[in-house]
């Protein structure tokens, strides 16, 4: 182990990889059914809003892990596109691949290779809907090197200044009702049916956390426990409002339950839990503070943390493969709604854990682990 590890980045890893795994089984609660949206009932609505509005923070948080490592670039630009393809792109197709001919055990549904390619020319597919995130990743990388020489050069009242810019466009989402409301259209400043381009479209998505990472690197230094929970608990309480107010309200709960709509009525509840949307901003900021002060190094971090730190990658790459059937299996042993999705989520990260780490032994794993 390196002796310029930096600790608190692989405790980072180790929370938000399971955050992750959480979020996706919760999914099953809300997302399903004939129509796309079903939630059985009050409690699995309840569970489902108080649970996952709090783990949305888990993407934006590796985003931010990646802008603490590499950004600005440490290397020259064909370097730094080298190492990322290897450990990235490489691993990414690979199990694209596999989604695309391997069905999903515990799914019950069809299963349509030829359909499943022809998907692949232009975008992920929906059982392996995860990858999203990789796409997005590259998207991030690629603006890194053009980044880099006006991260290095800038102050930090410019940084903040598009951080405060980057932070105004997280509440648009919530400007888009009263736009539709008002003229018929969602489209804001500039926007509209020949142009999708607005006036902070280029300040806006996930170079906020990129940049944000950068900043709290750089201009805010370590902060004490009192300091920490002073700012922390307050953007946690704020963000959190947001997130779960807003999915409790948007839910179509009214004519009571069991829920069931189109998926579009899913999209739409999840308004507020978007990860480059306000409530998810302040509440990622708080999650970083607080794991920031985490600096045990001792016998749990050694063989544990760290080691599931750097698997964590093939664990995301690889977790629906495994979360599938461990859920229905899971669900199917009638615990509460909160049990049954730890549950789920906990026997996943274990599975996930011990497969990477068994690959991880074998010859030019990085090309399939990362």
């Amino acid at each position: 182990m390196s002796s310029e590890r930096i600790v608190f980045l692989d405790w980072l890893r180790f929370i938000a990889c399971f955050m992750v795994i959480l979020v996706h089984s919760i999914e099953p609660f809300y997302l399903g059914g004939p129509e796309g949206t079903y939630i059985a009932s009050w409690w699995d609505a309840f569970w489902t809003t108080a649970m996952d509005s709090a783990l949305r923070p888990a993407v934006p948080l590796f985003v931010m892990a990646s802008s603490y490592l590499l950004f600005p670039l440490k290397t020259d630009t064909g370097t730094f596109f080298r190492r990322r393809f290897s450990r990235v792109l490489i691993p990414f197709a690979i199990w694209t691949l596999l989604y695309a001919v391997v069905p999903m055990a515990g799914t019950g549904s069809s299963f349509d290779i030829a359909g499943n390619f022809s998907t692949l020319r232009f975008n992920f597919m929906m059982h392996s809907g995860h990858l999203w995130f990789v796409y997005m990743l590259i998207g991030v990388y690629l603006l890194m090197p053009l980044l880099s020489p006006w991260a290095e050069k800038v102050s930090r009242k410019e940084e903040r200044a598009f951080l405060l810019i980057w932070a105004f466009t997280t509440i648009l989402p919530f400007f888009r009702p009263a736009a539709m409301d008002a003229t018929g259209s969602p489209d804001l400043w500039g926007e509209c049916p020949w142009n999708g381009f607005g006036s902070f479209y280029y300040v806006s998505g996930f170079i906020g956390y990129l940049v944000l990472g950068h900043y709290l690197r750089t201009h805010v230094k370590e902060l004490s426990w009192k300091k920490t929970l002073t700012v922390a608990v307050p953007f946690w309480i704020a963000g959190y409002a947001v997130t779960a107010g807003g999915f409790w309200k948007l839910m179509p709960k009214d004519a009571g339950f069991p829920i069931s709509a189109p998926y579009e009525t899913a999209v739409m509840m999840e308004t507020t839990w978007n990860f480059c949307t306000f409530g998810v901003m302040m509440q990622t900021v708080a999650y970083f503070l607080l794991i920031r002060k985490i600096t045990s190094s001792g016998w749990g971090y050694r063989h544990i943390i760290y080691p599931v730190s750097g698997l964590s990658y093939g664990i995301y790459l690889m977790h629906m493969f495994i979360l599938t059937p461990v859920s229905a299996w899971v669900r199917s042993w009638g615990m509460a709604t909160p049990l049954t999705m730890i549950s789920a989520a906990a026997i996943t990260y274990i599975i996930g854990i011990i497969i990477t780490r068994l690959i991880s032994f074998v010859p030019k794993s990085k090309y399939l682990i990362g």
